[in-house]
């Protein structure tokens, strides 16, 4: 074990240092509770203490947490603690956060309300350079990575930004042990609960009433994955949620919709099938078909990209350790 060290950073914006050590210190508890070293607050400068492989590591990571809440404040987008919290314990797991700056300094959308949407992890913000660079991009991995949230904030940007004419998000019309024949009510109402997230989606980005203006004038369409089939979808943003219950067909017949002037995301999570046992999901088939394709892109977060509650991380890690056990 080497020796202790101590080093400081000085606080030129109280501020955001305010913003970043947390209500009652919750940042500092925090650093101290996962790390080995402590802080301390001393004349507008906080002083890290502790073992020499941590301290020049933390030092980096306050910096630019400190550089984030400083440009949050100044109309940058949103400093949460959570995003601290996550940080830290990527940190403590030996992860690279020297990307933070970069990450939070890249915003994709602003909503009707003037709230500020990019990726918060250094996964997410491939993902999105990929579907900047990329008319085909395949998102895989676990809930809560924001892949389906951060690929309708990127449709709505190239609408609002004319790069498309319209919007359209398709899910397979399978579910979680539940059938839509059993729901109650005609075919709209049958779907509507069943498309609720990508809904949910876009009312936090357009607000309500702007989305059900778009939906009927087909601006915006939001449909079950079967709706897609024979049509060529020209001058649109296209996303497919869920993509690990479509079958191969299902995923084939999809893909092959991509017309002109148009961009795709497909997401999902192949931990998470609801196909009948013994089918092979489309989206694990397609990731082994299309993964050298020119033009087509896969990336992959894990559980270090959760930017829901830190609880959702543990229960994924605990999941893991479950299915990985004899």
């Amino acid at each position: 074990m080497s020796s202790p060290i101590s080093q400081s950073i000085p606080l030129s914006d109280l501020e955001a240092a305010r913003l970043v050590l947390g209500h009652q210190d919750a940042t500092r508890r925090l650093i101290e509770r996962e790390l080995p070293v402590k802080l301390d607050l001393r004349n507008e400068e906080i002083v890290v203490s502790g073992v020499a492989e941590v301290v020049p590591k933390t030092i980096a990571l306050l910096e630019q947490l400190l550089d984030v809440a400083h440009h949050s404040l100044h109309g940058g987008r949103a400093f949460e603690a959570r995003d601290v919290e996550r940080l830290v314990r990527a940190l403590k797991n030996g992860e690279d956060t020297s990307g933070t700056q970069s990450t939070f300094s890249n915003t994709v959308l602003v909503s009707e309300r003037g709230k500020r949407i990019g990726p918060r992890t250094d996964g997410q913000k491939k993902y999105l350079d990929a579907v900047a660079r990329h008319d085909l991009t395949f998102c895989i991995g676990p809930a809560g990575t924001g892949k389906t949230y951060l690929a309708v904030a990127a449709a709505v940007a190239a609408y609002k930004s004319k790069q498309v004419a319209r919007i359209i998000l398709t899910r397979p019309a399978v579910e979680a042990g539940e059938h839509l024949g059993f729901l109650p009510g005609d075919l709209e109402a049958k779907i509507d609960p069943y498309l609720r997230p990508l809904f949910d989606a876009l009312y936090d980005m357009l607000e309500t009433e702007k989305t059900r203006m778009l939906i009927e004038k087909r601006t915006i369409e939001v449909a079950p994955l079967a709706y897609m089939r024979g049509r060529t979808l020209n001058d649109a943003f296209v996303i497919l949620d869920e993509a690990q219950n479509t079958t191969p067909m299902q995923m084939k017949m999809f893909l092959t919709r991509l017309g002109f002037g148009s961009k795709m995301i497909v997401t999902g999570d192949v931990t998470q099938t609801d196909l009948p046992a013994g089918q092979e999901s489309g989206l694990r088939v397609a990731s082994r078909i299309l993964n050298n394709v020119q033009g087509v892109a896969f990336t992959h977060l894990n559980k270090s990209d959760i930017v829901r509650h830190t609880i959702v991380q543990r229960i994924i890690e605990a999941y893991e350790k479950s299915e990985g056990s004899p």
